[in-house]
């Protein structure tokens, strides 16, 4: 289940009144009155002191509800359905471990969201056997659990006053501050005020622009705004040093994760490590920029009023000089002003500082001890009251380096889809108007690419897969090889000559045998099948390779030291391994040396195993014709031999990706594979569709259709063309849009988010047949794209990221006889939907706390109702609709009697969603005999169905298998399907 569809069914309409039960009441104020200490998260928690109202088991419960939303619902369950137990327990041992976290909200809130469900996760015990697609399953509900009782905590009262009080004291004591230096240097104040300005005018105009290297751009500039084109990135590890904000608890030190801009608001001495082209020197960039600003940039107001003093290591002592004194920082550092005599001392003195020590890799490793004695001399004379970054590539120093110098050691972490596909636009923002349509056929190509994927983990790869794409025109290379080429170019050479580097550890090395080096590097560890070696043994390969190379001015040492340090390729995981920093680097250099070697019977020994398809890819696109040609050959005899279908299909398709990256091959080479292809097309189920796609355009070329083909072909056909992006696969969808078959045309519909909004819309969904269709409109483009082509549906299913206004106008242009709307926090409630007057079925999906009444509902002869959360009018109102049979509430909390005599009213009801717990609220001599139908997530002992429900025939399992079915009636038979309106497809199928 894709992590979008979880997002979907855990929208805070209908999960926000759950967590919710997770907190304590709050107060307003801001607690001046009280003891003034920050708000623990224990204190805020209602399973928690003496006050609780939930119980371990109710937190149990409401952890099944959450995963139960997540695999209700047509199609392919998300995991095993023997681990729903399991995945329950571990979520509600996750959301538990919130009142063992020692911290405050104020700092949950700073850490955000995944950040804190990692905290989670690490103080909850850890789950045991968990498949891989339960344990996916399990973060991402998670981290939307996070994210709702974060958004929880900002919107208490207390927290809104004490941030704002806290503000008012930060402000008061600057003031204080100032007005005491005044006092104290009535004569250089008015100067150094002078100077200041001056200078943090030439310091935002220096630090402004973010500089791109190494990068073929023909028509685009190197340098880019940086407020437009900066990437905030999160920082993780360990607090080491001993004026740490937290004390150790239980014998662990204190784990921190927080937004790399932010942490010298909670640590103010930090050393920072980065990969190569994980973006320090841009942060310490965007750091002095903020400082700079006049106002308080956005999050960033703990620099307001600080002096950015800016120091490049590589830059102070490129002629060996001597490190600077503060009285030297701005002539060292190559700034053209001349400041009042004294004026550094005088800023540091006062703890206005904001120190930025930028690169102690990029320093001879001789000099860095001196460095260090450096930095502790200025510590020792100005320590109080400024704020310290130093920043390092994780190797370049030892752990603990400065850990006595009170400094918390934090890394760079790779980057997120989410913040992989934020880069990126702001990449083509910052690149100007004619960068602009190459931006969502790169973000599809990230979607769908996966090698390039791979390597867009840190801003310097993601910058480098941007420009070749744009000085392309909006094209990658087919093949792999040039983009790996190019990244090569960029990370072994190009990146340091373009900086001035020199050579920081005496070797000057060309990129051809930098390149042959740490290709016998990855030699060794795809043919030992490993990820990491011991440090000694890859010396002892480097060592081995010189005097054949001819590199016999430089030892050994150096030359491995620098390889290790300046390549931008490896790094030591540990103090004693290396590996590559990416594996599609191992696997690029492996298959090259493979070919080199001729080593072809070890690429077709392993050509079933899914951890060498790269390398066997990447071989052929490596080798001459005649060496790919019998690649591909021996490929196909392997299918040929395969005991099985699967590996048979695996096999022909690794041939058929494989050829796409060879340069040339023999004709008769290239028709047997299509032949062989043609074999296993169309594909008999989701997952050979989607591996069938990972052909690319060609498989476009084998896919037959829609003549000829079953309602289940068809179906298999359209997801593995909706799976390859590009406009090729939406003309071949074009074909299936009057398809007779409902689920291939859900899937057509479901399809429209993996391709750019109006072409699909034009070419697909303004063709669609709409009998008995559902709609979707998920975002404002979408829906703008179907009020511009006039489509007028009679089912649809309206997303949280359509405006009120975009709603209104849909509902007000359709006659609607099936509804999902679901609204976030900020909408307002769809006032339009009062004039649908024909719906039957209806999902309202709202936010906590948005205020709403069934009387604001339409008079329509609904039949299926679902909501989230109970409206504020009388609930009597529902015999408005006398119709109605099926009714979907879950947690009518507190208002139970209500809640059952209303339904008593509802004499054709036949189904109903709800909690056993809720069951057992049902007043004695109350029940509901036309109910024939439950759905439910698990049954428990005592719960009273028979008297409730003396005609209940079926329970539908929201997870299989249904927990506690052995307290069912003997009669009752369990469904594992959904029935009836929720707030997903009704007879539409799903996408896979």
């Amino acid at each position: 289940m894709e992590p979008a569809l979880i997002g979907t069914r855990l929208a805070s309409a209908a999960i926000g009144p759950l967590l919710r039960k997770l907190l304590a009441r709050d107060v307003p104020g801001a607690g001046l009155t009280g003891a003034e200490r920050p708000v623990r998260l224990a204190s805020l928690l209602s399973f928690r002191g003496e006050k609780r109202t939930l119980t371990e088991k109710d937190v149990r419960k409401l952890a099944a509800t959450l995963v139960a939303r997540t695999v209700e619902g047509p199609g392919e369950a998300p995991f095993p359905a023997d681990e729903t137990e399991a995945v329950t327990d571990a979520l509600a041992a996750n959301l538990l471990a919130l009142g063992d976290l020692d911290m405050d909200d104020a700092q949950a809130v700073h850490l955000g969201h995944r950040a804190l469900a990692r905290r989670l996760r690490a103080a909850a015990p850890a789950p045991d056997g968990l498949s891989a697609d339960a344990v996916l399953h399990l973060e991402t509900i998670t981290e939307a659990a996070c994210r709702h009782i974060l958004e929880f905590f900002t919107q208490r009262p207390s927290f809104v006053a004490r941030t704002l009080v806290e503000q008012t004291r930060g402000q008061a004591r600057i003031s204080a501050k100032l007005d005491a230096m005044a006092a104290a240097h009535p004569g250089p104040l008015a100067e150094d005020a002078a100077f200041e300005r001056r200078y943090l005018a030439h310091l935002a105009k220096k630090h402004g622009r973010l500089t791109i290297y190494g990068l073929d751009l023909r028509d685009a500039a190197a340098e880019w705004p940086l407020d437009v084109a900066y990437l905030s990135l999160e920082a993780a590890g360990e607090d080491r040093g001993p004026h740490r904000d937290h004390q150790e608890h239980a014998g662990h030190r204190p784990y921190a994760s927080l937004r790399a801009d932010l942490a010298l608001a909670a640590h103010d001495r930090i050393l920072l490590r980065g990969q190569a082209g994980s973006g320090k020197t841009t942060l310490v960039q965007w750091l002095t920029v903020a400082a700079c600003a006049a106002d308080p940039v956005d999050g960033m107001a703990y620099l307001y009023g600080r002096v950015p003093l800016v120091l490049p290591l590589r830059t102070l002592t490129r002629h060996g000089e001597r490190l600077p004194d503060a009285g030297r920082f701005l002539s060292a550092a190559g700034c053209p002003l001349t400041p009042p005599d004294g004026w550094a001392d005088r800023v540091l003195a006062a703890g206005r500082g904001l120190v930025l020590v930028d690169g102690i890799d990029e320093i001879p490793e001789a000099e860095r001890g001196r460095a260090r004695e450096w930095l502790r001399g200025l510590l020792d004379a100005y320590g109080e009251g400024n704020r310290w970054l130093v920043t390092s590539r994780p190797t370049a120093v030892r752990d603990d380096w400065l850990a006595r110098d009170g400094f918390t050691e934090l890394t760079l972490a790779p980057m997120s889809p989410a913040e992989v596909t934020t880069f990126v636009r702001r990449w083509h923002r910052a690149a100007g108007p004619s960068a602009a349509p190459y931006e969502q056929r790169l973000l599809d190509s990230l979607r769908t690419t996966e090698h390039v994927a791979q390597l867009a983990t840190n801003p310097l790869m993601c910058g480098l897969i941007c420009a070749l794409h744009h000085d392309r025109r909006g094209y990658l290379p087919r093949g792999r090889k040039p983009l790996y080429d190019a990244a090569l170019s960029l990370l072994l050479a190009r990146r340091d000559r373009e900086r001035g580097m020199g050579a920081p550890y005496g070797v000057d090395l060309d990129e051809a045998p930098q390149i042959q080096l740490v290709q016998r590097l990855a030699y060794w560890l795809t043919l030992n099948d490993r990820l990491v070696m011991d440090r000694a043994h890859a010396r002892s390969l480097v060592t081995e390779a010189l005097p054949a190379m001819g590199l016999t001015d430089h030892t050994p040492d150096q030359v491995f030291t620098h390889l290790l340090h300046r390549s931008g390729l490896l790094r030591e995981p540990t103090a004693d391994t290396v590996d590559f920093v990416h594996r599609t680097f191992q696997d690029y250099l492996a298959a090259k040396a493979l070919v080199d070697h001729w080593d072809i019977g070890v690429l077709v020994r392993h050509a079933a195993d899914d951890r060498w398809e790269d390398v066997i890819r990447m071989a052929v696109g490596h080798a001459r014709p005649r060496e790919a040609a019998e690649i591909l050959r021996e490929l196909l005899t392997a299918a040929d031999a395969a005991a099985t279908r699967r590996t048979r299909l695996r096999l022909v398709l690794l041939a058929a990706t494989a050829l796409g990256h060879a340069t040339e091959v023999a004709p008769e080479i290239r028709a047997e594979i299509l032949r062989r292809t043609e074999r296993i097309v169309p594909p008999r189920t989701p997952h050979e569709a989607r591996e069938l796609a990972a052909a690319d355009g060609m498989a476009l070329d084998l896919l037959p259709g829609p003549e000829g083909l079953d309602d289940e072909a068809a179906e298999m056909a359209v997801i593995a063309a909706s799976h390859i992006p590009g406009d090729a696969a939406i003309l071949y969808l074009t074909r299936f849009a009057d398809h007779p078959s409902l689920d291939v045309r859900a899937q057509l519909v479901w399809a429209w988010k993996r391709f750019d909004t109006r072409p699909y819309a034009e070419e697909v969904i303004a063709r669609l047949n709409p009998a008995d269709l559902r709609y979707l409109a998920s975002d404002d483009e979408q829906a703008d794209e179907l009020l511009r082509l006039g489509i007028a549906p009679r089912r649809l299913e309206i997303g949280e990221r359509v405006g009120d206004e975009r709603v209104a106008a849909l509902l007000d242009r359709c006659d609607l006889k099936a509804l999902i709307v679901t609204r976030g926090a900020g909408h307002a409630f769809p006032a339009a939907l009062s004039r649908q007057e024909n719906l039957e079925t209806l999902s309202l999906l709202l936010p906590d706390g948005l205020t709403w009444k069934l009387a604001d509902l339409p008079a329509a002869p609904l039949r299926e109702l679902y909501f989230s959360f109970l409206p504020d009018d009388d609930l009597a109102g529902l015999r408005r609709y006398p119709d109605l049979r099926h009714l979907s509430v879950w947690w009518p909390t507190p208002r139970y009697e209500e809640y059952w005599r209303a339904l008593a009213g509802l004499g054709r009801l036949e189904s109903l969603a709800v909690e056993p717990d809720v069951i057992a609220t049902c007043p004695e001599g109350l029940a509901l005999p036309s109910v024939t139908t439950l759905h439910l997530g698990s049954v428990h002992a005592g719960t009273p169905l028979a008297r409730v429900f003396p005609g209940l025939r079926e329970v539908v399992a929201l997870h299989v298998p249904l927990a506690g079915a052995e307290h069912l009636p003997p009669h009752v038979e369990v469904l594992g399907r959904w029935k009836g309106a929720v707030p997903e497809p009704d007879g539409s199928g799903t996408a896979p």
